[in-house]
């Protein structure tokens, strides 16, 4: 998916073709209506590369839905335009999904692609979930990140792997609808992951392949538009599932718990947002009050789907205490 990166298609697009040579495996670029150029670059420089030009910028979500809608495979991989693949990244994805038909999703360590030693933030080694829904990784706890040391080298189910770069099967994909367009952007992997679990399939960290990733490759750190996106799909995501997840208890119990465990994410959204206020971050402020607004007006019941599974990868307890001061 590439949204105004037309560098990036300069400087990764040729590797990434490389590395499908050989194999039953082609790459197709989407663009998000982008207007930097990228349109005319594929068409000048790679010819050879299928191109799907969205007529405006749908998200990652929207335009993931429509481009795979026009794509048929038995595995589709969900890749950003700033990931630099080396030769065999491919192949131990396929082998693993091959070898494992009750595996819905797979994924790679995520590699910073400056630091090529430590891992990247987005993805790691694989994705967790604390109790409130903060996001975190085997290799990264809040913005602590590990150098890869081998120490997660065994293939692991996991709640999530990064969107960054995701192989599903189509199958799959489709079972679920694909991406919740709600989301936009931000977080929408997470919630595809969970979703599967909850109808029995897995999600894998593979770690016999890697990649590089830059990072902020479309929305740097510190946008407030991005911020605003993670508070917004962060609340999404937890309305979205859940449910499902405390389904064992009784669906009107899990409803019921849902709704006060969102309340307390709230909560702690809103001590965010006073910091940002107390320190004059007043766009950070704003971003999260809008994030509220949004989510209140997106929000609708999850659903439960019969006999829903228990996820990997959530972490029944508050991951900032760990992060900030190493405590469990």
């Amino acid at each position: 998916m590439n949204y105004n990166t037309a560098d990036y298609l300069q400087r990764f697009l040729p590797g990434l073709v490389a590395s499908c040579e050989g194999l039953d495996a082609q790459v197709v670029v989407a663009d998000n209506a982008s207007r930097d150029g990228s349109v005319a670059l594929m068409q000048e420089r790679f010819p050879q590369v299928p191109l799907i030009v969205l007529e405006e910028n749908f998200g990652f979500t929207g335009g993931y839905n429509r481009a795979l809608a026009q794509v048929e495979a038995d595995y589709y991989v969900l890749i950003n335009s700033d990931i630099e693949v080396p030769q065999d990244w491919l192949k131990p994805l396929v082998e693993w999904m091959d070898g494992h038909p009750q595996c819905g999703a797979c994924g790679p360590k995520l590699i910073s692609y400056q630091q090529r030693d430590t891992f990247e933030y987005a993805g790691a080694a694989g994705g967790q979930l604390d109790k409130y829904g903060y996001p975190f990784c085997r290799g990264r706890i809040l913005q602590k990140v590990e150098k890869d040391h081998g120490q997660y080298d065994e293939p692991a189910d996991v709640l999530w792997c990064s969107g960054a770069c995701l192989m599903v099967r189509a199958s799959v994909w489709k079972e679920l609808g694909g991406l919740d367009d709600r989301f936009f952007a931000h977080m929408e992997e997470i919630d595809l992951c969970w979703r599967m679990q909850l109808r029995g399939w897995k999600v894998t960290l593979v770690p016999q392949s890697f990649v590089y990733h830059i990072g902020g490759g479309t929305l740097p750190n510190e946008s407030p538009f991005k911020l605003r996106l993670n508070f917004r799909n962060n609340l999404l995501l937890l309305e979205n599932n859940l449910p499902a997840t405390f389904a064992a208890e009784g669906v009107t119990h899990a409803r019921r718990k849902t709704r006060r465990r969102i309340l307390l994410r709230m909560c702690l959204d809103g001590l965010s947002a006073l910091v940002y206020l107390v320190t004059r971050r007043w766009s950070f402020y704003q971003a999260v009050v809008q994030a509220h607004r949004e989510y209140r007006q997106l929000r609708r019941p999850g659903e439960i789907p019969p006999n829903p599974q228990m996820p990997a990868g959530l972490y029944n307890s508050w991951i900032v205490p760990k992060g900030l001061f190493g405590k469990k």
